[in-house]
C-alpha cells in the first residue's frame, strides 16, 4: 500500500486590511484539512517584510499548525537577517524557507549573502539546529543557471550547507521531478531524509499560469497550453480541466513515493481543498 504524503500550503502577504481578513478566513478553512504547515512568502529584498511579519504573527496566534516564514538574503544584510532569526525564535518558529530571492528593481549588487547557500550557512552559524531549513529546487532548471548539472550541484551544496529539505518550483511533468530526485540520490543525498517536496500549482486561470511559468522557467506542456487557449474565457472549463491535470500529476507522484506536497495556494481555499480531499490527504 502506497503511503500518503504530507502536505502544506503557501500564502503570500496581502496589501489591504480586507485582503488580510480574507487570508485569515482562508487559513481557517485550509487548516481544517490538518496540513503539516503553512509558509508565508517574503518579497524581493524584503519588500514585504512588515506584512510578512504581521501575517506570520497573526497565523501563529490563530492555530496550532506550524507557520513557516520565507527568508531571503538579497537586499538584507547580516544584521537584518540576524534580527529576523531572533524574532522568529521568539515566536516559536521552528521551520524556515531559505531563498536567495530576486533583486528589487533598481538594486545593484548582491549584498553580504549573495546566494541561498550562503544564507543556509549563516542561519546554521547563527541558530545552530534550531530551525528546520527548506530551500528551493528546480526540476526544470533555474532560469539563471549555467546548466542543468550546475543547478543540481547547487542544490546539493545547499543540502551540504545544512538544508533539511527542498521544495520544488511547480511543474506539470512528473518525470522532471523524478529525474531530479534520482540525480540527488546519485550525488549521495538520501531523499528519504533530506526530502524533495513537490511544489504543486493548481490551474484556475490560464493567463496567470502562463505569466508565472514564463517568469520562473517552469514548463507548461504543449497540450495544456493548447487546451487552455481553446477554452478562452470559459472559466468553468479551465477549472475542471486544470483540476484533472493536477490531480493526475499528484496521483503519479504519490504512486512514485513523493514524501510531501507543497500547494501554492494563491491565498484561495478552492481548488486546493478540492485537490487535497480528492487525493485523500486531508483529515
Amino acid at each position: 500500500m502506497v503511503s500518503k504524503p504530507a502536505f502544506s500550503f503557501e500564502f503570500f502577504p496581502t496589501k489591504s486590511e480586507q485582503g488580510h481578513e480574507k487570508l485569515l478566513n482562508t487559513f481557517d478553512e485550509l487548516n481544517k484539512l490538518s496540513p503539516a504547515y503553512f509558509s508565508v512568502t517574503y518579497g524581493a529584498g524584503g519588500s514585504t517584510r512588515s506584512r510578512t511579519l504581521e501575517i506570520v504573527q497573526a497565523l501563529c496566534n490563530r492555530g496550532e499548525t506550524e507557520i513557516t516564514p520565507h527568508i531571503s538574503c538579497i537586499g538584507d544584510d547580516k544584521d537584518e537577517i540576524s534580527e529576523l532569526l531572533t524574532h522568529y525564535k521568539g515566536l516559536g518558529i521552528k521551520r524556515l524557507v531559505a531563498l536567495r530571492g530576486d533583486l528589487p528593481s533598481g538594486q545593484v549588487g548582491m549584498g553580504q549573502l549573495p546566494f541561498a547557500v550562503d544564507l543556509v550557512k549563516f542561519i546554521r552559524e547563527h541558530s545552530g539546529d534550531h530551525f528546520n531549513i527548506e530551500v528551493a529546487a528546480y526540476p526544470e532548471m533555474h532560469p539563471q543557471a549555467r546548466s542543468f548539472l550546475f543547478d543540481i550541484d547547487n542544490l546539493v551544496s545547499k543540502f551540504d550547507a545544512g538544508a533539511n529539505a527542498a521544495i520544488t518550483q511547480f511543474f506539470y511533468n512528473a518525470d522532471s521531478y523524478l529525474y531530479l530526485r534520482d540525480a540527488l540520490e546519485q550525488r549521495g543525498i538520501d531523499t528519504t531524509e533530506q526530502q524533495l517536496v513537490a511544489g504543486i500549482m493548481p490551474i484556475t486561470n490560464s493567463s496567470n499560469l502562463v505569466r508565472f511559468a514564463d517568469g520562473c522557467g517552469a514548463d507548461i506542456p504543449r497540450y495544456v497550453r493548447k487546451q487552455l487557449a481553446d477554452f478562452g474565457d470559459d472559466r468553468k472549463a479551465i477549472r475542471e480541466f486544470g483540476f484533472d491535470v493536477v490531480y493526475r500529476l499528484c496521483e503519479r507522484l504519490i504512486a512514485e513515493g513523493v514524501p510531501a506536497m507543497h500547494f501554492y495556494s494563491m491565498n484561495k481555499v478552492e481548488p486546493n481543498k478540492r485537490l487535497v480531499e480528492a487525493l485523500g490527504l486531508g483529515t
